[in-house]
């Protein structure tokens, strides 16, 4: 399958701060791609760079063009909703209907119109009298009117209460998604995208720390609930990390052999939300571990 996306050694800083360290990223086309990390890990900057407004070194192109060469012919190709939608406050909603079918060559007013009918937005009202949940359903209306074939999501639904934000997936899915185009999502509301995802990416600290298909964690990845008799034996195996739920010891295993764990315990597929955890936990160990060793030969 030929990527989307493809980024090698990305790197960006802001002064001093590193906010992406040499990131290495391909995304395949036909994806629902989920990039996930803690507040401050480089997700935004990562899907600015993508649709050409941050500046990088390193390789990258999206579908086909390189962003920092020819941001205006990617547009074409590429929509992004941000977590605040930026549509001009004093058009109305019909004005701003007339605004992108003059700017964008790929617009269908008649697609968007029909979405809009199934929603409680008022074609004469202005856009700075529409609730946050309104603003959200314009904007995905307008975006899903446009024949793209990338959509960049950044926290697309914060804010949103529950109906909004699983109406916001629904019409993602049944008006948008056609197994063709790629959507890359990027949100704190893992367990609400799980189900979506076809691929997933953990960032952390400007460095990806999982890039996978969804199909292969059942693979990679096991959660063991452990026998309290057989505690020893499953950390001998080498956990990425240990918790303790409801009083029993749940394991977080990479690339052990499930038939290994299976004496052990339970076993099962860790949620996404759990093998983030996991992961990130990890990656500090890791972390502070590498930091001992550097003061360590000081």
């Amino acid at each position: 399958m030929t990527s989307i996306v493809h980024a090698k050694g990305l790197e960006k800083s802001f002064g001093r701060f590193r906010a992406l360290k040499g990131v290495d990223l391909d995304i395949p086309r036909g994806a629902i791609s989920g990039l996930i990390g803690p507040n401050g890990a480089g997700k935004t900057t990562t899907l600015k760079a993508l649709i050409g407004l941050c500046d990088v070194q390193g390789e990258l192109e999206v579908a086909g063009q390189d962003p920092r060469r020819a941001r205006h012919k990617l547009m074409e190709e590429v929509c992004f909703i941000a977590d605040v939608g930026i549509l001009p406050r004093w058009l109305r909603v019909n004005q701003l209907l007339d605004y992108v079918a003059a700017v964008h060559p790929r617009f269908d007013r008649g697609r968007a119109e029909q979405f809009l009918a199934s929603t409680d937005i008022p074609p004469n009202k202005r856009i700075k009298e529409l609730s946050k949940g309104m603003i959200t359903q314009l904007h995905l209306a307008v975006v899903m009117a446009i024949d793209v074939r990338l959509l960049v999501l950044d926290e697309p639904t914060l804010g949103l209460d529950i109906v909004y934000r699983k109406e916001f997936y629904d019409r993602l899915l049944n008006d948008f998604y056609d197994g063709d185009r790629t959507i890359i999502i990027s949100t704190h509301q893992v367990e609400e995208i799980e189900a979506l995802l076809s691929h997933l990416v953990f960032i952390n600290k400007g460095e990806i720390v999982l890039n996978t298909q969804m199909s292969e964690l059942e693979i990679r990845y096991s959660e063991l609930i452990v026998q309290s008799d057989k505690m020893a034996e499953a950390e001998a195996l080498g956990p990425i990390y240990q918790r303790k739920t409801l009083g029993k010891h749940c394991l977080t295993f990479e690339d052990v052999p499930r038939e290994k764990l299976q004496p052990l315990g339970e076993v099962i597929t860790p949620s996404v939300a759990d093998l983030f955890v996991a992961k990130m936990r990890q990656d500090r160990v890791l972390g502070e571990a590498a930091a001992t060793g550097e003061a360590g030969h000081e």
